[in-house]
């Protein structure tokens, strides 16, 4: 117990902070689509596939076109335009660009993104958030484990009853144990969204990963030259007629020579807020590849697909959010009162007389 003890006040110290980090973070991004300012965020959904299509054709017709669509949402209403090398721009749901940036730094929304899912650090950035997720379990399973020899003196505070050690120490172990069951979910679904074998583990009692994982990969057929003036309105107006209830989501036009132009599509019974549901269209005459809906893939990939919504409150109305609030605020308080007890708040050496 006193190896596990030390285990757990050391890995708190070093990596308390960076858990803090990724709390409060993470509970800003909760509310993301509230707090963006930019022109016509506000604005009601157009659902029709018509003026969609109208949009994306003024949209992808200009010199620097990008090279996505986040389509605009119930939440949020803009549409959201991806460019290489982290460029971008919004876009009312008419085509008319009201902001544009050359990174992430010129919009708080995007590099706090970036902040909470990469550590600003790219993919090496993932791996390492995606370990500390792992970290994150183990002080809530040793967290636990230590708690229950002493929970005869449980007391529900939400700040320590004064800044010393051993009471910052009391309620850190007490108000850990309640955010507990929270802080496992977001930090079992964090590591299952950036460590694949962690998901592939977990999940592997659904079938084989290689499998469900397949099921989103396009399809292996080679696609003609994009076509200089592409039909957008054939291709949303089939999409549409395949899935007549689905939300258009993603628009990518092909990344190299061959590729296909992709189409995702969120289904009312999807939790995924930009939807699995998949169509692809041939570049060089837009006739529909191949379509798949998210409600019929491997059961693998659709647990998978609700992992995300889970984490970052996408699913379950105000509720989640407020509990997922709980959680990342409660890490954050946990992390850095961690780090302070354990660097600042040393328990003083008592000299013995010679």
């Amino acid at each position: 117990m006193r190896t596990l003890d030390l285990l757990h006040r050391w890995a708190g110290g070093i990596v308390g902070l960076v858990l803090a980090l990724l709390g409060l973070s993470g509970t800003l991004l909760v509310y993301k689509d509230s707090w963006v300012m930019a022109p016509g965020a506000g604005d009601a959904l157009v659902v029709d596939a018509g003026p969609v299509a109208d949009a994306v054709a003024r949209l992808f017709a200009t010199p620097d076109r990008p090279d996505s669509i986040v389509f605009a949402s119930e939440a949020f209403g803009l549409h959201r335009l991806r460019s290489p090398g982290g460029a971008g721009a919004y876009a009312d749901q008419a085509g008319n660009i009201v902001a544009t940036w050359d990174g992430i730094w010129a919009r708080p929304e995007l590099w706090l993104f970036d902040l909470h899912h990469y550590l600003l650090a790219g993919d090496a950035g993932e791996i390492f958030i995606g370990i500390i997720s792992l970290v994150g379990l183990f002080f809530i399973i040793s967290g636990f484990i230590l708690w229950w020899k002493l929970r005869r003196t449980f007391q529900f505070k939400l700040w320590p009853a004064r800044m010393s050690r051993p009471a910052i120490i009391r309620h850190h172990r007490d108000i850990g144990v309640v955010l507990a069951p929270l802080l496992f979910i977001s930090c079992l679904t964090g590591a299952m969204l950036t460590l694949q074998p962690v998901a592939n583990f977990i999940l592997s009692p659904l079938g084989p990963a290689k499998e469900w994982r397949a099921a989103t990969a396009p399809p292996k057929v080679k696609g003609g030259q994009l076509a200089g003036n592409p039909d957008w309105h054939a291709m949303l107006a089939a999409a549409r007629e395949r899935f007549p209830d689905a939300q258009f989501r993603v628009l990518s036009l092909p990344r190299k020579p061959g590729d296909l132009i992709s189409l995702r599509l969120k289904q009312p019974a999807e939790w995924l807020p930009n939807g699995r549901t998949l169509v692809w269209f041939d570049p060089a005459d837009f006739h529909v590849v191949e379509a798949r809906s998210a409600l019929e893939m491997p059961l693998g990939q659709r647990v998978f697909t609700k992992v995300y919504p889970l984490h970052a409150a996408k699913v379950g109305g105000l509720a989640l959010k407020l509990l997922m609030t709980l959680s990342g605020l409660g890490m954050a308080l946990l992390g850095t009162l961690a780090v302070w007890t354990f660097w600042f708040k040393q328990p003083k050496k008592v000299r013995v007389p010679a």
